[in-house]
């Protein structure tokens, strides 16, 4: 059984940081990638973030976090990271770990399998 469970989320001033990390289990390692989405409020879409290419580690982020936000991952670990250093207000959501496909154009991202997501608040 695939899972993914998101954790590290939480309440945060502007301009700090949070490590959110993805436990993934139920897949070998190479067989999806992983991507960090998330949705700013309810009803609205997910957006996409950042992922990562399983294969080759090549990397993807959103024009509203290049630069603040750097995904990695622990294979030893079956753990995906997000740091996010420099966050905005407009940053809180809930944020969601899921297979994907890493590769440009990344639409469609193909998502599969989806944690449960971490809620992220980032006062002013």
């Amino acid at each position: 059984e695939v899972q993914l469970v998101e954790s590290g989320g939480g309440l945060v001033q502007a301009g700090g940081s949070l490590r959110l990390s993805c436990a993934v289990s139920g897949f070998s390692g190479d067989e999806y990638d992983i991507g960090w989405f998330r949705r700013q409020a309810p009803g609205k879409e997910r957006e996409a973030v950042s992922c990562i290419s399983s294969s080759d580690g090549d990397t993807y982020y959103a024009d509203s976090v290049e630069g603040r936000f750097t995904i990695s991952s622990d294979n030893g670990k079956n753990t995906v990271y997000l740091q996010m250093n420099s966050l905005k207000p407009e940053d809180t959501a809930v944020y969601f770990c899921a297979t994907c496909l890493c590769q440009p154009p990344y639409i469609p991202w193909q998502m599969k399998y989806w944690g449960k997501g971490t809620p992220v608040t980032v006062s002013s």
